[in-house]
């Protein structure tokens, strides 16, 4: 019984795994590998990749291996492969061994020529219009090239020559000889290579012929010993070609390809072309603004790897494609930061609050609590003094029934401070309210009632005169619409005008010292990150995620 329960708690790629060490498949090796080709950033989508394939590599003492699949120079670049690098680290995996697909260059090449040799493999002439022709649609079969029966050594002679160069990009293509009238429209006798007289940022000037990513990646897996190559359900209809070329050139490894559904999430585009699209076109400021799904993106915005690992295991493994509320992207953050970020008092919109029976010129230290989630955390002090700000959304002239902050002649608690109470509305010319004057109770040091009464509300503050400004920069979804990449409309005109608000702040000083990439929770507002734009002048914050909007829900019920 106990057996049958753990079975059911694997996903289907952990119950093939199991039932292939059961069986002593594969020598009892499980060997993965993350092959990314080196032409953009990596995105949340690939995370969920390396942290399944690092992990089963992990759980079951295996290996893992990083493959840049670097077949097409005209594309990739090492800046990819640097940020590819970092990427995978930051989330927490390290691989056994790296690997280029370019690496295996020659041994490809051998590899056609041993395909021509068993006549499975001719040189095709077709233009790439003719191509289409030929090969049929869905309904109907293609037809055989007429440069099909082409003898082997007419084959070999001119597969030479297109690697040495004779000829010019587009002449030729070495192409599979499968079958035409295959339903699986990937078996009409697939291109193998191309002539791509490109510079490759590995290989220089060496090749001028290039392998295409089916023929590439299947003996890539089989020259590793990859025993489980995992990919997206879109290979699904290519695994049959992957089969046929290593069994074809019996390779002494036979890697098993298992497909799954890719992430989907709302809000976010996840195709590398569309995201290359943003950062080409200045919709965004580069690969790592904190708008885009990319790993660099959601570092700069202050997500954790361990939330992004709680995310993917919370997503888990299905052959079903589905698409992922980004709220839940969101909750794995905040469950994250809840614990570790350290809390702080900052003050986004600011309003000036004016303690008219404190006394002049006084600053008290007050004692404040740095995580109530984390007691090692400690304390810190922060600065009260006759003039403070509070936001501008903690304040209502007409308050509702249930209103608990501030208002005309109502008391509140200033957050580790005092209680306060609303004497006197200032405003400016065009009747807005540009400054309040209150009263404290000197008794209520800390916030404690000093005769038992009640003060529902709670709200935070920063001193104005020890605060510190501060660029904060409030993200938000980058598309208005749930599925961007959907539908008839270019995705670019769904990009949200207000996925990105930067306004000027005011921070409690501690705040000054902070460094690029440390998380603080606002208290009351959400947690915030510091940007790598930030500088001792000028201090920057990016919101990661708000905190749950409370009123918010209790406003929509009145």
């Amino acid at each position: 019984m106990e057996e049958t329960e753990e079975i059911k708690s694997l996903n289907f790629i952990e119950q093939i795994i199991e039932k292939d060490l059961a069986e002593g498949k594969n020598e009892k090796r499980v060997h993965t590998r993350f092959p990314p080709e080196p032409n953009g950033y990596l995105h949340i989508g690939h995370a969920k990749s390396i942290c399944l394939n690092g992990g089963l590599a992990k759980k079951y003492n295996g290996k893992f291996n990083l493959r840049f699949d670097d077949t097409n120079p005209e594309t990739e670049d090492e800046e990819y492969v640097n940020s590819i690098r970092n990427d995978v680290k930051w989330l927490g995996f390290q691989w056994d061994g790296e690997y280029n697909a370019s690496d295996y260059f020659q041994q490809l090449y051998d590899y056609a020529v041993q395909l021509i040799k068993l006549n499975k493999a001719f040189v095709c002439e077709l233009t790439a219009e003719q191509m289409r022709e030929y090969h049929g649609t869905a309904v109907t079969p293609g037809k055989d090239s007429p440069y099909r029966n082409r003898s082997v050594e007419e084959n070999l002679a001119l597969f030479e020559r297109m690697k040495n160069g004779e000829f010019p990009d587009g002449k030729y293509l070495l192409r599979a000889k499968i079958d035409m009238a295959s339903p699986n429209m990937h078996f009409r006798d697939p291109a193998l290579y191309r002539i791509r007289k490109k510079h490759h940022y590995r290989t220089g000037d060496k090749w001028n012929i290039y392998p295409m990513y089916d023929f590439a990646h299947g003996l890539s897996d089989a020259i590793e010993g990859i025993t489980h190559s995992i990919c997206t359900l879109e290979f699904e209809v290519h695994r049959p070609l992957y089969e046929w070329i290593n069994n074809t050139l019996n390779t002494t490894y036979r890697p098993q390809q298992i497909e799954m559904s890719r992430l989907n999430i709302t809000y976010t585009v996840m195709s590398k072309r569309k995201l290359m699209q943003l950062v080409n076109e200045k919709h965004v400021s580069g690969w790592d603004d904190p708008r885009m799904p990319t790993v660099s993106g959601l570092r700069r915005r202050g997500y954790t790897p361990e939330a992004i690992r709680d995310f993917c295991e919370r997503v888990g493994i299905s052959k079903r494609e589905n698409l992922i509320d980004v709220s839940l992207l969101e909750f794995s953050i905040r469950e994250d930061l809840n614990k570790k970020a350290p809390r702080v008092m900052g003050v986004l919109n600011p309003l000036k609050v004016v303690i008219t029976n404190y006394p002049e010129g006084q600053v008290e230290e007050l004692e404040a609590v740095n995580n109530p989630e984390d007691e090692s955390a400690g304390k810190r002090m922060v600065p009260f003094t006759k003039e403070l700000y509070i936001e501008q959304e903690d304040f209502l002239e007409v308050p509702s029934k249930k209103w608990f902050r501030l208002a005309p002649g109502t008391e509140v608690r200033l957050r580790y401070a005092y209680f306060i109470t609303c004497q006197e509305i200032i405003k400016d010319s065009e009747g807005k309210v540009v400054e309040l004057r209150c009263t404290y109770d000197p008794a209520s040091r800390g916030g404690n009632s000093p005769d038992g009464r009640k003060v529902k509300g709670t709200i935070h503050w920063v001193s104005a005169i020890k605060g510190i400004s501060a660029e904060i920069r409030l993200y938000d979804r980058l598309f208005t619409t749930e599925t961007p990449d959907k539908g008839d409309v270019d995705f670019k005109e769904l990009i949200n005008p207000n996925s990105l608000q930067v306004i000027k702040s005011v921070l409690e000083p501690s705040l000054a010292i902070a460094k690029a990439g440390e998380s603080f929770q606002f208290e009351r507002m959400g947690y915030f990150c510091v940007d790598k734009d930030s500088t001792e002048k000028n201090l920057v914050f990016n919101r990661t995620v708000s905190l749950k909007d409370t009123w918010a829900k209790i406003a929509d019920k009145n």
